[in-house]
């Protein structure tokens, strides 16, 4: 019998101590007589132990061990002490350990360091010791350490599921519609019982909430946490049962009258019922003038919608949100997303200090940063390229999609009555001029300055108007909501298959794509793209069909047929066997869909052609845009280009592609195409979207709406300023007494006495006389103030151009160079007054310097002391324009070292004759010279419509015709496969081909590519050109191409100064675009890095040394700037 009480016992104890772990409670222990007293114990039958007498014992918080059962309890409720010690948020818990709080940021490095003044360039530069740098980088890893030990914490136990939840009094919303709890109810009440077992059992009250059509609750207002409040509380969510729609505005409605609350969490797996916009608004509307804490939480979405709904309302709101989701698809956190932020910060300053601090990379670091990387991996949704042996995860849309143009015709600011005449119409009145017999001519109205304000109309009039300051903030309110609601549908815009097609708005789909040979090596994507395409948005649609195009014609079906899951999956089958070979036939693509698939097309409604290609069709342009306009016309069928942007080389063994055009005139033919059409045009690449017909129109709707809210405020702040002087100029009707009129000072002074001399002209102040509200005097107001001249001289605006000019380095510099802008450094701050300078006084003796030269801090420029007069705002201003300047001078020279600029330079003139050296020596070089040739002949002689001829010289020439030519697309089809035809042999003659190349009618330049010496004296050659160029004046500009000879390179060099052209090596060029590249993402602090290499060819040359001598100037200025900060803080600090 006592060893039945005896385990009675044991297993009461546990579970009390289990009790016991949940609250935390102190005192609970004590209360239920299990701490340990000899009552306990004599009350079971059971002997009371000896008095034992045990000294520096801490006081009995009732936790105290009388079991041996006790003990792992006893230890688990420590660790869960400490553990909830940890409860921070991740704001609150980066104000301790953030990088700026840590003094972990480059400021605070730069505090570390040593400030050197360099004699040389009068700048300052800082010094650090390398230990220093070591113990940065240390702390640097660690704390990058620590927040991937935060992460992991995070995402355990029901943190992964709900976040970490603050507050002491907290209110759960529970969603239990159909759509969240249905088929996965028992593992949202397991996570939810975890979730009270692991973080709600420690918080002072609670309060439980479910909703769906309908609300329920376990207990009437927020109650004290015990263990029968637990108990009842899990009993509560074992019991939840699905129940109807998603409400949840009702149920806050029944919360937020909880003002003891300072935490509400909201739990919802599916779209609320009503909007963001009406819950955010509730919210803020019940929560003014309370701390109350929004935590909401998606569980277990199955689209992106309900997330942004959730995170755009506790934005609005300013509270916290969680996106659960078992496989990591949609899984996102506010607290998650803070701290990958900051070690992102973390990591970006670690690799400028090795950038800043080369040969200092440690294997501990990189480690370090590759486990980090690797764990943030598992919380970001992985690579978006599935396996494609899967099939298809095919989802129904849930409505049908419009595009943007048909989307603003229900929600743009016109069809929401938000155009800014829209509100201000019904308070505006036209000047009305009426013929007044008594004074016999026409009298325009006046306007009351108090109660209205003149307003521009959108035709040019101008209206009076009256509105309420209040009408117009509400107006600015919803301008706002209406932004918000423009950047959701771009975001919609911009993920999952829309980031690639766009709207699939049509009922009767055919999609053309492009399988040509050049798409070999991202077949990949193109087969992805497809996928997203049939798993989210052809579901819904009546029948489509798939063509893929290249030499051949290759369709999927005969016809269309319809969108049923097993034709989807049939379609992507069909997809995973294409193979990419031939050119771009486009033209019997878009044949083959109308003829066949949309032969019937008068007779239907809602059709549309969808084209996925990575560059221009076989056919030309004005014969695509016709057929395509014509089949379009009178029907309803719209043709869509997606086009994909690809990067990098093509692969050397592939064939030349029948026509090349770069991605810029790319674009602009198929927006010709598409504006046939009537379609839509979307351009994105691996790294986004770059153009999109449906984004552009909600942008601009977007500018519209912020143009109107800066309009209104700007009227309504220059009303309320001139409020004042309009109420002083108003004269009471009470008044008797006359109010003269406004005039110039200058007649009030002339009228008490005439001067007998001429003066100089003084401004004219204008003022006003009116009545002050005490007594019956008459005061004056200045309405009209002096204006001052400027004395110094401004900073000059540096107007650059926007496009690429055709010209020459040299003249694109007279026109936009440093001293064309004005922009030079010494010419700005040090003109002659700025000299210091001693002058003899007699009566002292001595050379005396300017009475004033202490009021300015001076430097000393080549050996001449001078005086800084600009102001540290003037020199801010001053680097802003030159940091403007120097970003187009690098654009300017990316624009050079791309396309076939980077070999052959930039073709100037329209009737070019080009010379290409095809000796022994450029045989492992021949294949990229025609390729770089191809894309000069389509690049820039076809775009320029030039006249031009090719001409190759070995021990022999050879011309490619007779005479120039026209270049049309035939002429340089004609061309690109002569030159496919080159053979590299023999020497290099190239007296023989200049010879050949003067003989040619009408010719303006030469064009020599050449890798050597000529066979001839070079001396010989520069006399005989010499005598063709008094024959005709024919400019000879050079390239040489790889090219190691010195003496070739200075031959090259002579021969285009003396025949004035331009000399172009290509060398340096891949180095060229990385310094420009690092120069427009870093900035231009360091004037030693990072530098471009030293450019041989004139145009590059020119503009590196623009460049150089910019840089130079912006840190003189900064240094200057500095200099002055310092200056006036010493003299702060002197007349203190």
């Amino acid at each position: 019998m006592r060893k039945v009480k005896s385990l009675g016992l044991s297993t009461m104890d546990v579970q009390t101590r289990k009790m016991a772990q949940l609250l935390d409670n102190d005192l609970f222990l004590e209360k239920v007589g299990v701490s340990g007293g000899s009552n306990g114990l004599s009350e079971r039958g059971l002997q009371p132990r000896q008095n034992v007498t045990i000294t520096d014992l801490e006081l009995d918080n009732g936790l105290l061990v009388t079991h041996v059962n006790q003990t792992q309890d006893l230890l688990k409720v420590q660790k869960n002490k400490v553990h909830s010690s940890k409860m921070q948020t991740t704001e609150e818990w980066l104000r301790i350990h953030g990088l700026e709080s840590m003094q972990l940021t480059l400021e605070d490095l730069i505090k570390k360091g040593t400030f050197v003044l360099n004699a040389e360039n009068a700048t300052e530069q800082i010094e650090f010791t390398a230990e220093t740098v070591v113990n940065f980088e240390s702390k640097l890893s660690e704390v990058m350490q620590l927040y991937h030990q935060r992460i992991q914490w995070l995402l355990e136990d029901s943190r992964r599921v709900f976040g970490l939840i603050k507050g002491t009094r907290v209110g759960l919303l529970v969603d239990v519609s159909d759509i969240s709890c249905g088929p996965r109810l028992l593992d949202f009440q397991k996570n939810l019982l975890c979730l009270i077992d692991e973080q709600l059992c420690y918080k002072k009250q609670l309060y439980f909430l479910s909703f769906g059509t309908e609300i329920s609750f376990p207990w009437e207002n927020p109650t004290n946490v015990n263990v029968h409040v637990l108990h009842k509380a899990r009993q509560w969510v074992q019991e939840l049962k699905p129940s109807g729609g998603c409400n949840l505005l009702k149920g806050l409605k029944k919360v937020l009258t909880k003002t003891e609350l300072n935490s509400l969490v909201l739990v919802v797996g599916c779209c609320p019922d009503q909007s963001s916009e009406i819950l955010s608004d509730y919210i803020q509307q019940c929560t003014l003038g309370r701390k109350l804490l929004i935590h909401a939480v998606t569980y277990e979405c199955s689209n992106h919608v309900p997330p942004a709904i959730l995170k755009n309302m506790t934005e609005v709101v300013g509270g916290r949100y969680h996106c659960y989701s078992s496989n990591c698809e949609n899984y996102d956190s506010s607290d998650i997303r803070l701290l990958l932020l900051e070690s992102q910060k973390a990591k970006a300053l670690l690799s400028s200090i090795k950038q800043i601090f080369p040969g200092r990379t440690r294997d501990l670091l990189v480690t370090s940063m590759q486990d980090i990387s690797t764990d943030f991996a598992k919380v970001v949704p992985a690579s978006f390229l599935p396996k494609h042996e899967s099939p298809l995860v095919i989802q129904v849309p849930t409505f049908l999609a419009k595009t943007s143009a048909s989307w603003l015709k229900t929600n743009g600011l016109k069809a929401k009555k938000l155009s800014l005449y829209q509100v201000l119409a019904p308070n505006a009145f036209s000047p009305v001029k009426e013929f007044v017999p008594i004074l016999q001519k026409t009298v325009s109205s006046t306007l009351h300055e108090r109660a209205m304000m003149q307003f521009e109309w959108h035709d040019g009039t101008v209206k009076n108007v009256h509105v309420d300051p209040p009408i117009l903030y509400h107006y600015q309110k919803q301008l706002g909501r209406m932004v918000r609601i423009y950047e959701k549908r771009i975001d919609w815009l911009s993920v999952g298959s829309k980031r690639i097609w766009g709207t699939i708005c049509e009922r009767r789909v055919v999609i053309l794509v492009d399988m040509s040979v050049i798409n070999s090596l991202y077949i990949i994507y193109i087969q992805h793209s497809l996928r997203l395409l049939l798993e989210e948005q052809m579901s819904n649609k009546d029948c489509f069909n798939i063509i893929a195009f290249g030499s051949d014609i290759t369709a999927w079906k005969p016809e269309m047929v319809p969108s049923v899951p097993d034709n989807l999956q049939s379609a992507w089958r069909w997809i995973l066997s294409l193979q990419c070979k031939g050119s771009r036939n486009f033209m019997s693509a878009l044949r083959r869909a109308t003829e066949v698939d949309f032969k019937d097309k008068d007779e239907h409604g809602s059709q549309g052609i969808y084209v996925l290609t990575t560059g221009v069709p076989d056919q030309e342009m004005h014969a695509v845009s016709a057929y395509v306009a014509e089949v379009c016309g009178g029907c309803d069928l719209q043709l869509h280009v997606c086009l994909f942007n690809i990067t990098g080389d093509l692969d050397p063994s592939s064939i030349i592609p029948a026509r090349y055009a770069s991605p810029n005139e790319t674009a602009s033919i198929f927006k010709e195409i598409v504006c046939a059409a009537n379609g839509r045009f979307h351009w994105f690449g691996e790294t986004g979207i770059y153009e999109s017909d449906d984004i552009s129109i909600i942008v601009s709707e977007m500018e519209k709406a912020v143009n109107y809210s800066q309009k209104n405020t700007r009227d309504n702040c220059d009303e309320e300023k001139n409020a004042t002087i309009r109420a002083l100029t108003w004269r009471p009707t009470s008044a008797k007494a006359e109010i003269p009129p406004s005039q110039p000072l200058k007649e009030w002074s002339q009228a008490g006495q005439k001067k007998k001399h001429k003066s100089r002209k003084q401004p004219e102040i204008a003022i006003s006389a009116f009545y002050i509200d005490k007594g019956k005097n008459v005061g004056t107001v200045y309405r009209k103030y002096p204006k001052t001249k400027a004395v110094r001289r401004s900073v000059p605006f540096a107007a650059l151009p926007k496009e690429e000019e055709m010209c020459s380095s040299k003249e694109w510099l007279s026109k936009h160079g440093l001293k064309k802008l004005k922009l030079e450094l010494p010419r700005i701050m040090f003109g002659p007054e700025c000299l210091h300078q001693k002058k003899m006084v007699e009566s002292l003796h001595k050379k005396v310097s300017a009475k004033y030269c202490t009021i300015f801090p001076s430097v000393e420029i080549k050996g001449t002391v001078k005086h800084l007069q600009l102001q540290p705002k003037e020199l801010e201003e001053y680097v802003e324009q030159l940091e403007r300047v120097l970003w187009r001078y690098v654009q300017r020279i990316q624009w050079l070292l791309s396309g076939s600029r980077r070999l052959f330079g930039t073709i100037l003139e329209t009737k070019v004759c080009i010379l290409i050296d095809t000796s022994g020596s450029m045989d492992p070089y021949l294949q990229q010279v025609t390729k770089e040739l191809t894309s000069l002949i389509w690049e820039q002689l076809r775009k320029k419509d030039a006249r031009f001829n090719l001409l190759r010289f070995a021990e022999d020439t050879e011309a490619w015709q007779e005479c120039l030519v026209e270049a049309t697309d035939e002429t340089c089809h004609d061309a690109v496969q002569w030159v496919s035809k080159f053979q590299a042999h023999g020497n290099t003659c190239i007296l023989k081909a200049l010879q050949k190349a003067f003989s040619f009618q009408d010719v303006e330049a030469l064009y020599v590519l050449t890798d050597g010496k000529p066979d001839t004296s070079c001396s010989l050659i520069l006399k005989e050109t010499e005598k063709l160029r008094k024959k005709q004046a024919i400019k000879i500009h050079t390239i040489s191409f790889n090219c190691a000879d010195r003496g070739a390179n200075e031959f090259l060099k002579k021969l285009a100064l003396h025949a004035g052209g331009r000399y172009h090596r290509c060398i340096g060029d891949v180095d060229g675009q990385l310094a420009a590249h690092r120069m427009l993402t870093e900035g231009f602090d360091d004037e030693d890095d990072p530098v471009f290499p030293f450019f041989e060819g004139d145009d590059l040359k020119k503009l590196a040394q623009e460049v150089a001598k910019a840089r130079s100037f912006l840190i003189q200025a900064k240094s200057f700037r500095l200099l002055l900060e310092k200056w006036k803080l010493d003299q702060k600090d002197k007349s203190l």
